[in-house]
């Protein structure tokens, strides 16, 4: 009987893996996967599964999602909102449920990493060629393609906006430069013609993510990015690394926003699409389209109603009524959800998120103080994982990748990856005495 419940898991994960795989290119064929291996995974382990102390407090914060909506003062805009994140919920229960191992981060990473080579590419092709999707292939890819990007001039390649793909990139890159440290090690050990090979892909494949961020554009991610680089080379111990990144950082700032005559000489330095983009010089932005306006509206909207919210959805029709301008989101994740959801619920699902994090940030400790090989295996993928998410979450406080299907997949499977190194915190410490003290290839 554990015979057969093992072997239905492995076919369930290799399907995860295969719709994780294609995914970004074809979300419907990729969501499908998902499904089926959810609904299979919910069929057979369910009960088991919302016996754990993580998904009982999940369970809570689902049902005040449903209380906001019912008190909400337009419920059908509400529950209609709980498609951003129901579905999302049950293929997080049911990936957590699948990954335990070092291994299982590394197999989920390539899966993450490998298709944004496509994804990039076709972004190059979109931004200097004009390339879109044939209208003969329209009825099979739903893809967006844009040409010369959305908005024209910044790389968006097949997802719905820049800083969408922003948001993406900059999660493959973080994953990516984990991935290639593991190599690294693995390579060290066994430098053989295949890790060798594989380093070289996968050190390309972050270079060229690194490359689509900044043709993305986004701010946000330019910054997020680079703090993940500092944050490698601190854990690295590259402090040569850091003070060049910290040089940088100062440059390109006082270039920003310094003060005269010191910003215009760093402006002879700093290529202005840097300066220009950070300053916003480029644009000249109704007041409308603040986020400081935006924020001030959805603080506003929790001061009306503190304790339940307006409802999910609600922030764009009300900011509509009083700006005369539609706007899908208020720029901040934790804004709209003070404004939509109210205190209570933010607190609660801040708390659950925390909750995850800090005993994975405990396990990840804990490896540290039984590692004998610096940086080896299960360690640096679940830091990297927990970078991963820790950078979704600042992205989210200038922007939101929850309206994309895409964008949300992806922030959820990286939490699920946590959560089920958490729930198996155990059999993950065995597995990673194991491969440290054997050395096994690992790929």
């Amino acid at each position: 009987m554990a015979q057969t419940s093992q072997n239905s898991s492995q076919w369930e994960w290799r399907l995860v893996k295969a719709a994780v795989f294609v995914f970004p290119l074809i979300p419907e064929l990729g969501g499908l996967g998902l499904l089926i291996a959810t609904i299979q995974i919910l069929r057979q382990h369910f009960f088991r599964i919302i016996k754990q102390p993580i998904i009982k407090t999940f369970g809570v914060v689902s049902l005040w999602l449903i209380f906001t909506c019912i008190v909400s003062p337009r419920p059908l805009d509400a529950f209609l909102g709980l498609g951003n994140f129901f579905p999302f919920f049950l293929v997080f229960m049911s990936v957590s449920d699948l990954i335990k191992t070092p291994s299982h981060l590394r197999q989920l990473a390539w899966q993450l990493v490998i298709p944004s080579v496509a994804v990039f590419w076709l972004g190059v092709g979109q931004l200097f060629l004009g390339w879109g999707v044939p209208p003969a292939l329209d009825p099979i890819i739903s893809a967006d393609l844009p040409p010369y990007g959305d908005p024209v001039g910044r790389m968006s390649s097949v997802f719905m906006y820049a800083n969408i793909l922003a948001f993406y990139f900059l999660m493959v890159f973080i994953i990516g430069i984990g991935l290639t440290l593991d190599l690294y090690q693995q390579w060290l050990f066994q430098p053989s013609s295949k890790n060798r090979a594989l380093l070289i892909f996968v050190g390309s494949t972050v270079l060229s993510n690194g490359v689509g961020l900044l043709l993305t554009n986004s701010r946000n991610a330019w910054g997020l990015a680079f703090l993940a680089c500092v944050v490698f080379a601190l854990y690295l111990g590259w402090r040569s690394l850091v003070a060049i990144c910290a040089v940088l950082a100062s440059s390109i700032a006082i270039a920003s926003w310094g003060p005269s005559p010191l910003k215009e000489g760093f402006r002879q330095i700093v290529p202005a699409y840097f300066w220009a983009r950070l300053s916003d010089e480029l644009y000249q932005r109704p007041y409308a389209l603040l986020r400081t306006t935006q924020w001030k509206f959805a603080g506003q909207m929790m001061l009306d109603r503190p304790l339940t919210g307006w409802g999910l959805r609600n922030f764009s029709p009300m900011y509509k009524a009083q700006m005369k301008l539609w706007l899908g989101h208020p720029h901040n994740l934790f804004l709209m959800f003070l404004g939509e959801i109210g205190i209570i619920g933010t607190i609660l699902f801040c708390s659950w998120v925390g909750w995850i994090l800090f005993k994975g940030v405990l396990l990840y400790l804990k490896l540290c103080s039984l590692s004998t090989v610096k940086n080896y295996s299960g360690q640096l993928m679940l830091f990297t994982y927990l970078l991963a998410f820790s950078e979704a979450i600042l992205f989210n406080c200038f922007d939101l990748s929850v309206f994309d299907g895409k964008a949300n997949t992806f922030g959820w499977l990286i939490l699920a990856a946590i959560t089920g190194i958490v729930l198996s915190s155990e059999n993950f410490i065995s597995n990673y005495k194991n491969q440290e003290v054997n050395q096994e290839n690992l790929y």
